[in-house]
């Protein structure tokens, strides 16, 4: 099996650990039903990317624009309906030493906390979200900010991401880089999983604070924008 070895795993949350597709789209939905948007356009922005900064994309008036960011907010930290974890998450969290990962995530903490609870998947002890960073994805300042939490070097930890911009955070933070999901295209190379079924920790503790994981063969290994 293939190996990878780093001193730090660092996990995006929604699409990568969470899965809350059916919630997400909903809510964008009435958002672009609300301003006369296009959906398919709004969701490509938006995936990866803070609240705040899809909204203030796509409408101009800043006023108008705040208030639509705490109204979406306010309903994704009240909704769990049909969250769930993506395959194999909960497992593989469970078997890793707290001290070697974390979540950064272009949620606020809140929203965060709520949907690793409705997935069942622990609240880890470094959890970087929008409320903490100055530059949400695709700057790498999250994941930067992560590994200096958990001691780590950021160019010897791995990066769990399924969107464009995450992609592009975690390949600017020095790191390995590995999809987790359906994202084919992109602007980097990284290797691609389906979900966490399969992954396995063969050693923790090695190099401290970090882990050894056997990891099946991956779909693929150069997924490059053509």
């Amino acid at each position: 099996m293939p190996r990878i070895q780093a001193q730090a795993l660092l996990f995006d949350m929604d699409g990568t650990l969470v899965d809350s597709t059916a919630l997400v789209e909903s809510t964008w939905g009435g958002f672009c039903d609300r301003h006369g948007l296009d959906l398919a356009e709004v969701l490509a922005f938006a995936h990866g990317r803070p609240t705040a900064n899809t909204v203030s994309q796509f409408l101009s008036d800043a006023e108008l624009a705040a208030a639509e960011t705490r109204r979406l907010v306010a309903h994704e930290e009240s909704e769990t309906t049909g969250i769930t974890e993506i395959p194999g998450a909960r497992e593989f969290l469970a078997a890793l030493p707290r001290t070697s990962w974390a979540v950064v995530t272009s949620a606020g903490r809140k929203l965060a906390e709520v949907r690793l609870a409705a997935a069942g998947l622990p609240v880890p002890d470094v959890l970087l979200s929008a409320d903490d960073v100055t530059h949400g994805k695709p700057h790498p300042e999250g994941y930067q900010l992560a590994a200096a939490a958990l001691g780590a070097d950021p160019a010897s930890t791995v990066v769990f991401e399924d969107s464009e911009a995450g992609v592009r955070a975690g390949l600017d933070t020095g790191g390995r880089t590995v999809v987790i999901g359906a994202l084919a295209t992109f602007d980097g190379v990284a290797e691609r999983y389906a979900d966490f079924r399969g992954f396995r920790i063969t050693e923790a503790g090695f190099p401290r604070p970090g882990v050894v994981l056997d990891v099946p063969a991956p779909i693929a290994v150069a997924v490059a924008r053509p």
